[in-house]
């Protein structure tokens, strides 16, 4: 295999044992400075330069896209996959993660912890996000900082709100979120890689510093990673469209609660505290997806004319919920089930006498005329309240 590892710090820890693991299994790598790689567009063409010569071709890249360049790396990434060219980590996951705000939002929707957060722009509308995250003590977070830096711990409500004023005038934009008091000074980081966790530490802050990261001087310790911890891990990591990636996350009274996924998560601290060849294992995922890749089953599957993929769910009450899937009559109606998910389970090919269960989902392929009467309708969301107009600060009114 020929993997080119995008990068602008050919020196640093990470990247030296990426080429390293790379090079020890026989594979050629070459580390290219992401900046210097150049994008060319034409007619059925899309093509890629490095130096101001078209770039050889290679089977995989693996994006080391730093926060600074995350749009122009970005953008070289997107060229890659363009190119039909096999990347772990893609442009649309990379820029979802890089972005604190829109990460939160995309998580949000599913069924995984978060910290409850807040994010306004309106100095009015502070001290009502405020009381929803929890009042003080309380987080505050610049929506681009990172390794720690830009994360503040207020105390108080009045100093909460002087340091999210002073930000907010400087242009900078911030989140609140809700301080997670029995996860005080540590957190989880889960390396993620393809469908399963190989390796978590939990990092310990040290003295009277709150911030955990390595880069702060937090500690390190190798820990067996509960199970719920590891299903929350991977389904974020999927959730953003990552394949290789570190999740953090707090220890909450509740569960895990996602902080952050990182796409290019670094590899000394893990491999240090655990003494894994975790770059090994990001090596042997790539050189395994390069000879088998994945599909996007929907994008295939839907290129018949009449034809689609679709989830569709057993609700409570459903006349399906207790039948086995060959009495009901799908496969009859040119639709077959690919998988069954079931409690966080998945299933695939489920055999005829699989019996269905209340909240079971089925991922099936056939024809649209007929799954559109068995897709339920969507619930009714919450109608948004409006809140009574502020006037404090209008005059002349009325007069």
């Amino acid at each position: 295999m020929k993997l080119s590892i995008l990068s602008c710090s050919p020196k640093c820890y990470s990247t030296r044992r990426l080429v390293e693991a790379g090079r020890k299994r026989g594979h050629k790598i070459e580390v290219l400075n992401t900046l210097r790689l150049a994008i060319g567009l034409d007619q059925g063409d899309p093509d890629i330069y490095y130096h101001g010569k078209e770039l050889p071709d290679t089977d995989a890249i693996l994006p080391r896209i730093g926060t600074s360049i995350t749009r122009y790396g970005t953008a070289v990434v997107r060229q890659f996959e363009q190119m039909d060219i096999y990347t772990p980590n893609t442009a649309a996951g990379i820029s979802n993660s890089r972005d604190k705000l829109r990460s939160l939002q995309i998580l949000s929707r599913h069924d995984v912890g978060i910290p409850t957060t807040a994010y306004v722009d309106d100095k009015r509308d502070v001290e009502a996000a405020l009381e929803r995250v929890g009042g003080a003590p309380v987080i505050i977070k610049l929506l681009e900082g990172t390794q720690g830096v830009g994360v503040i711990l207020a105390d108080k409500i009045e100093i909460a709100k002087a340091i999210i004023e002073t930000l907010q005038s400087s242009k900078q934009q911030v989140l609140l979120q809700k301080f997670v008091a029995e996860s005080k000074g540590k957190d989880v980081r889960a390396f993620v890689i393809g469908d399963r966790v190989v390796a978590a530490i939990r990092r310990v802050a040290q003295g009277q510093e709150f911030r955990s990261n390595v880069h702060r001087g937090g500690k390190a310790e190798v820990i067996d990673l509960d199970p719920a911890y590891a299903e929350a891990a991977v389904r974020a990591a999927q959730i953003m469209g990552l394949r290789i990636c570190g999740v953090d996350m707090l220890e909450g009274k509740d569960g895990p609660q996602i902080m952050e996924v990182n796409s290019s998560p670094g590899f000394e601290g893990i491999e240090g505290a655990t003494g894994l060849d975790i770059a090994g294992e990001v090596i042997d995922y790539i050189a395994d997806q390069v000879m088998f890749p994945e599909i996007d089953i929907r994008q295939r599957l839907t290129v018949s004319r009449g034809y689609s993929v679709a989830d569709i769910s057993i609700p409570e009450g459903s006349t399906y919920a207790g039948m086995t899937i060959e009495e009901t009559g799908l496969r009859d109606q040119d639709v077959v089930v690919l998988t069954l998910r079931r409690k966080g389970s998945v299933i695939s090919n489920p055999k005829s006498s699989r019996v269905l269960e209340a909240d079971d989902t089925l991922l099936c392929y056939g024809k649209s005329e007929h799954m559109k009467g068995l897709i339920p309708a969507k619930p009714k969301k919450r109608k948004i309240k409006k809140l009574p107009e502020d006037t404090s600060n209008e005059t002349g009114k009325g007069s």
